[in-house]
């Protein structure tokens, strides 16, 4: 069994408890890509069999998300299932936080939560935070493309509809936000809504893969192929005398491929051949070499 599911993950389930819950069903090997905090819910992409080796490919996607900024106080977790470290009453108005979001979008530099899975020392932050040990992280660019406001949703609440690249912390967002604009903030709520391809409106619940799982439903009905995750790449088949080569993840000369051309240096294309995947090369000079091999 190779492919994603697009899984809806429910709030107060941890990422790796979503993926011990696939594994549990599928008996396969399992991965997820992209964390997801524990109190968040929305698309996360479980990757079985070979399609664990596209992790770099759909957690490098863009993503959107749903959050809910709340105004008034400032939490250690930064967001509402931390302690309160700091309390304000200069809350914004829904135009001076349109004002303030504008110093928020493009390539910005972020200070990454002590409350998270980074690890240090092979120790994730959030173990260390718990033992009392805040470590300060270092800033690292992220990029953001846009963040709308949807509406106040409470008093001194506002939704967020925030499109983003990898790497980048929500609640985080949230709290530097409410710095800049004076009065501190944390994320109250967060719904990813989408990463790469994968969308929410698409996505099964895990009620929905347990049914499916036991009636014995063709994996066609909740399983993505590889072949569609990697769609966007450029593709080209290898003639049938190659087959051996590819197989066994050997060079491929460009010549040798008919369709090729203006490729430039380095750039991915996947490769078929005999009707069946192969994997994704990339060009190196006058050949092809694989970087990530798919074969089943």
């Amino acid at each position: 069994m190779n492919g994603i599911i697009n899984l809806l993950k429910p709030p107060c389930l941890s990422s790796a408890q979503a993926v011990s819950f696939i594994k549990r069903l599928t008996k396969e090997k399992v991965g997820h890509a992209g964390t997801l905090d524990p109190e968040a819910c929305g698309v996360l992409p479980i990757m079985i069999g070979k399609a664990t080796r596209l992790f770099d490919y759909i957690a490098e996607k863009q993503k959107t998300y749903v959050a809910e900024i709340a105004f008034g106080a400032s939490t250690d977790t930064q967001d509402a299932t931390g302690q309160v470290t700091v309390r304000g009453d200069q809350f914004p108005t829904k135009e001076k936080l349109q004002e303030i979001l504008s110093l928020f979008t493009g390539s910005i530099m972020q200070c990454p939560p002590s409350f998270s899975a980074i690890k240090q020392d092979g120790k994730p932050l959030y173990k260390l935070a718990r033992e009392g040990k805040m470590v300060q992280t270092n800033p690292r660019m992220i990029d953001v493309e846009k963040i709308d406001i949807l509406g106040e949703s409470s008093e001194h609440s506002f939704l967020l509809r925030i499109y983003c690249g990898k790497g980048t912390y929500i609640r985080t967002l949230c709290h530097d936000i409410g710095n800049a604009i004076g009065c501190p903030a944390h994320m109250r709520m967060l719904i990813r809504e989408k990463t790469g391809s994968f969308n929410i409106a698409q996505a099964i619940t895990m009620e929905e893969f347990e049914l499916f799982m036991k009636l014995n439903c063709k994996p066609g009905e909740w399983l993505v192929r590889m072949e569609d995750t990697i769609s966007h790449f450029p593709t080209f088949h290898a003639p049938a005398h190659l087959w051996k080569k590819c197989i066994n993840g050997a060079v491929l000369k460009l010549d040798e491929i008919q369709e090729v051309s203006n490729l430039e240096n380095g750039q991915m294309v996947v490769i078929y051949c005999c009707e069946q995947l192969i994997g994704i090369y990339y060009k190196n000079e006058s050949t092809l070499k694989v970087r990530t091999m798919l074969h089943t």
